[in-house]
C-alpha cells in the first residue's frame, strides 16, 4: 500500500487542471456534511477576549451529555481532531510500536512514524499501541470492542460515528489506556471551525492538555460547539436526512454500474472499473471526487448539498 498521505479536498489543484473558478465546482471529495449547522450570532467578546472558563465548561458539559461520556472519563478539547492525532504518540514510548489495519485514515500512521514508531498491519503483532477508525474511512467497517482492549494504548477514532451513535464505543473511554476521538467538522459540517475532542481516563487527559497548551480552542469554536451539541433536534433530523441522501447517492451510482463497498451516511466508496477514469469524467463537469493510491477501482463520493444533485445526475448520464 502506498505511504502517500492522501486526503480529500485539494480543489485548487483540480481547478488548475480542469479549469473553471473554485466557486463553480462541486466538491464531493470529503465526508463533510454539505448542510452545516447554522452557527447563528457570535458574541463579540468571543473574538476579542481569551477563551474563558465558563465557555469551556459549557462545551465540555454539552459534549459529555451528547456522547454519554462515562463518569470515569474526561474530555480534552483541541483545535481539531488532527491536532490530537499528532500528539497521541507521545503518550507511550516509541519503541512499543503500533498496530493499524489498512486501509484507513493515513494521518494516524504518519503521526506514529514521525514519533519513531514502527507501524504494523498484523493484528497479533507484539506492539504497545493500536488504532481503530470506527467507522473506518473509507470502507465503513466497525471495530470489535473486545479487540480494542488488549494493548497499553488504544485509540478509537470516531470522527464519523455521529451518524450512527448506537455503534459508539465511548463507554470504553473510562478504560485505562483508551482514547476515543470525536471530530466536530464532519457531522456538523463545520470543518473550518477546527474543533476536536479526546475522551479518556484522567491520567491521559492531563498529558494531552499539557501537550496542547493553554487556550487550545478559540472562543467562537467554544460558543458554536456548545450550541450545536445542545441542539439534539438538529442532530436527529440531520441523521434522517443524511441516511436518505446516502441511499439516493447509492441509487445514482449503482444505476451506472458502480458497486457500493461500504462507507457511512456521510460518504460512500464505490467499486468501479477504473476510478481514475471516473474521477476525470466527473472533473470535466467540475465535480471533484476522491480516489486512493492503494486501489485502482475505488472511488469515494461525499454527499451533494441540495443544489448539487442535478449537476451530479447530469454528469452521470
Amino acid at each position: 500500500m502506498s505511504e502517500s498521505r492522501d486526503h480529500g479536498g485539494g480543489l485548487d489543484a483540480a481547478v488548475a487542471q480542469y479549469g473553471g473558478a473554485r466557486a463553480d465546482w462541486l466538491d464531493l471529495s470529503t465526508g463533510i456534511n454539505p448542510v452545516p449547522y447554522p452557527v447563528g450570532e457570535i458574541a463579540p467578546e468571543a473574538w476579542t477576549a481569551l477563551p474563558d472558563h465558563a465557555a469551556t465548561e459549557r462545551l465540555i458539559a454539552a459534549a459529555r451529555t451528547f456522547w454519554d461520556v462515562p463518569d470515569g472519563a474526561e474530555i480534552v478539547l483541541a483545535p481539531g481532531a488532527s491536532a490530537l492525532i499528532a500528539r497521541l504518540p507521545a503518550l507511550i514510548p516509541g519503541e512499543d510500536g503500533v498496530y493499524i489495519r489498512p486501509p484507513t485514515y493515513n494521518e494516524h500512521a504518519a503521526a506514529f512514524r514521525a514519533a519513531g514508531f514502527e507501524v504494523v498491519a498484523q493484528a497479533d503483532a507484539e506492539v504497545g499501541a493500536q488504532v481503530f477508525v470506527h467507522p473506518n474511512n473509507p470502507d465503513g467497517r466497525l471495530a470489535d470492542p473486545l479487540t480494542a482492549l488488549r494493548r497499553k494504548l488504544t485509540i478509537i477514532d470516531e470522527s464519523f460515528c455521529d451518524v450512527m451513535p448506537k455503534a459508539s464505543l465511548t463507554p470504553l473511554a473510562a478504560t485505562s489506556g483508551t482514547v476515543v476521538l470525536k471530530s466536530f467538522g464532519k457531522f456538523w459540517g463545520l470543518a473550518g471551525l477546527r474543533l476536536g475532542f479526546a475522551i479518556c481516563a484522567p491520567d491521559l487527559a492531563v498529558k494531552l492538555r499539557e501537550l496542547l497548551g493553554p487556550w487550545p480552542v478559540a472562543g467562537p469554536a467554544l460558543q458554536i460547539g456548545a450550541r450545536a451539541l445542545e441542539d439534539r433536534d438538529w442532530a436527529a433530523a440531520t441523521r434522517v436526512r443524511l441516511k436518505s441522501d446516502a441511499t439516493r447517492l447509492d441509487e445514482l451510482m449503482t444505476g451506472t454500474g458502480a458497486r457500493v463497498v461500504g462507507g457511512t451516511d456521510l460518504f460512500r466508496p464505490y467499486d468501479t472499473y477504473d476510478a481514475a477514469a471516473w474521477q476525470r469524467r466527473l472533473a470535466e463537469h467540475h465535480i471533484w471526487s476522491r480516489i486512493f493510491p492503494y486501489s485502482k477501482t475505488w472511488l469515494r463520493l461525499g454527499l451533494p448539498g441540495p443544489e448539487g444533485w442535478d449537476r451530479l445526475e447530469a454528469a452521470l448520464r
